[in-house]
């Protein structure tokens, strides 16, 4: 293996670790306010939102009812109770049956 792609994959295990483990280093011991708390605990749906929105519009290039019926039927799978992975092979499934008998 080239020497110059080993130092890549060092440089980047350093660049990830350091802002996993800088927050460990600075936070030690002391406790954050409430309000910080309670952001920092909707960044991840935030992020998780971020990503998954520009897809449902994307998923079929000029058909957005394609991805708003993806949507809505994870939505109904979701609230009916289920796990992450019945939504997101229920969603696939009802796309699709959606694909093949009415598009």
């Amino acid at each position: 293996m080239n020497s110059m792609v080993i130092w890549m994959i060092i440089g980047m295990a350093v660049v990830t670790y350091i802002p996993r483990m800088l927050p460990f280093i600075v936070f030690k011991g002391k406790e954050l306010p409430p309000f910080l708390q309670g952001v920092l605990k909707n960044v991840p749906f935030a992020v998780l939102g971020a990503l998954i929105f520009p897809s449902i519009l994307l998923i079929q290039e000029g058909n957005l009812l394609f991805g708003v019926v993806g949507t809505a039927a994870a939505f109904l799978i979701a609230f009916l109770g289920a796990n992450v992975i019945v939504v997101v092979i229920g969603a696939i499934s009802f796309l699709s049956l959606y694909s093949v008998f009415l598009m």
